[in-house]
C-alpha cells in the first residue's frame, strides 16, 4: 500500500495518471509534451507507476506506450478515481 500511495502522491505522476486514466494507450512522447518533461524524467515517473501496478506498458518500436492496468484491484482504482475527482473539484473551485 505504501508504494501505491507514494506513487500517486507525486504531482507529475498524478498528472500522468490523469492522462492515462481515460482508458486509452498513451505514448511516452505524448506525456512528455503534455507535462513538459524530458524523456528520462517521464520514463522514471512511469516506471514508479508501473512498479506500483497502476499502469502497464507496451513497447512500440522506439517508444513505450502506457495505459491503466485493467487488473488493478477495484478498491485501488476507486482511490485513484477519488483523488482525480477531488483534484478536478479543487481546480474548479480555485478558478
Amino acid at each position: 500500500m505504501q508504494a501505491f500511495l507514494s506513487a500517486i502522491a507525486d504531482p507529475v505522476r498524478l498528472a500522468a495518471l490523469r492522462i492515462v486514466w481515460d482508458g486509452g494507450e498513451h505514448c511516452v512522447c505524448e506525456l512528455m509534451t503534455k507535462l513538459d518533461a524530458t524523456q528520462s524524467r517521464m520514463s522514471r515517473h512511469m516506471k514508479t507507476l508501473k512498479l506500483a501496478g497502476i499502469i502497464i506498458d507496451r513497447r512500440d518500436a522506439q517508444w513505450v506506450r502506457y495505459r491503466r492496468n485493467p487488473d488493478l484491484a477495484p478498491e485501488l482504482t476507486a482511490v485513484i478515481d477519488a483523488v482525480l475527482a477531488a483534484e478536478s473539484a479543487s481546480e474548479r473551485n480555485a478558478a
